[in-house]
């Protein structure tokens, strides 16, 4: 747990204003968040204008239902790559219960999801989310942009974003019963490009690990999202930007509901060229990043203390 005194994560505010392309705040927002990923790999993003007050609410009233449904129900929730859809029921995690929606800004996959649980329908559940992917997506493919523009690597962009999916999950952890730990979800780095995670209210629970190896409590409240870099970033950056170590922990006698969007590339990722030089020597080859996912399930990926330096490390 963080203590008074302990770093605090930097927190940017973005609006409509600082998201113009080459505007002088568009530059300014881009120093910031470079800056801030390559301390820390995260930063909290604060900004009223990403998801409408009454979305936000509607979001997390539908999530409320989801989770209500009975367990037989989530369980069918279910896809190649394991983690991909539901996952609870651990003993060793019993705060956690979580489900997914792959491609997730397609209406198609989250109207397949949404007839998988509710099988008469639920438009609203459908519309909302729907809805929410495609916002909080657009805020990834311009958190995005700033960052393959900060190190002269623009020019990757556009075919990057072409071969990315998202993957949304629906997370749920409950409050600790007497005598039960309040672990949420242990340690671990993302496999994802990047990550964009949003809470309900102001029950906390993530925590964040420095490079030194303090552990900060994120605080955060309806307004505000956690972008953070995953494992592929770390690697395509060249080690420029590193994948933070996260836990969750419940303290309190409330639930906390989140919501956790990741980029996943189709294709093959490779660290850019204007990324490597004497001071930088190239330090991953080419992966595939849906690839790196499949080594994680492994024995040995899931050993591994960095998984990615152990899949494409050169």
């Amino acid at each position: 747990m963080g203590s008074e005194g302990s770093p605090k994560l930097p927190i940017l505010n973005i609006s409509s204003e600082n998201l113009k392309p080459g505007t002088t705040s568009w530059v300014s927002t881009r120093k910031k968040v470079i800056q801030a990923l390559e301390e820390f790999g995260i930063f909290v993003v604060n900004c009223d204008e990403i998801i409408p007050s009454q979305l936000h609410d509607d979001t997390f009233g539908v999530l409320q239902e989801l989770f209500a449904l009975p367990t037989e129900t989530k369980m069918k929730n279910q896809y190649e790559i394991p983690l991909n859809g539901y996952v609870g029921q651990i003993s060793k995690l019993p705060l956690h219960e979580s489900l997914g929606i792959d491609d997730a800004t397609s209406l198609q996959a989250t109207e397949k999801f949404t007839n998988l649980m509710w099988p008469n329908g639920n438009d609203l559940f459908c519309n909302v989310i729907d809805s929410y992917a495609k916002l909080v997506a657009e805020l990834d493919r311009i958190i995005t942009r700033m960052i393959f523009e900060s190190y002269n690597s623009e020019k990757y962009y556009d075919p990057y974003i072409g071969s990315t999916k998202y993957l949304l999950r629906l997370l749920k952890n409950r409050a600790p019963l007497e005598n039960e730990r309040n672990l949420g979800f242990i340690p671990h780095t993302d496999k994802s490009f990047t990550t964009i995670l949003h809470q309900d209210g102001e029950v906390n629970g993530l925590e964040v690990e420095t490079k030194d190896g303090e552990w900060i409590t994120v605080e955060l409240s309806p307004s505000k999202f956690v972008f953070m870099a995953g494992d592929a970033l770390m690697a395509w950056s060249n080690d420029r930007i590193q994948s933070p170590t996260h836990k969750v922990t419940i303290n309190g006698k409330e639930d906390r509901y989140s919501l956790a969007l990741f980029s996943f590339n189709n294709g093959t990722l490779q660290v850019p060229e204007e990324l490597v030089d004497d001071d930088h020597p190239l330090k991953y080859k080419p992966f595939d990043h849906l690839g790196l996912l499949r080594f994680y399930r492994t024995d040995h990926g899931f050993k591994s203390k960095c998984p990615i330096k152990a899949y494409c490390g050169v």
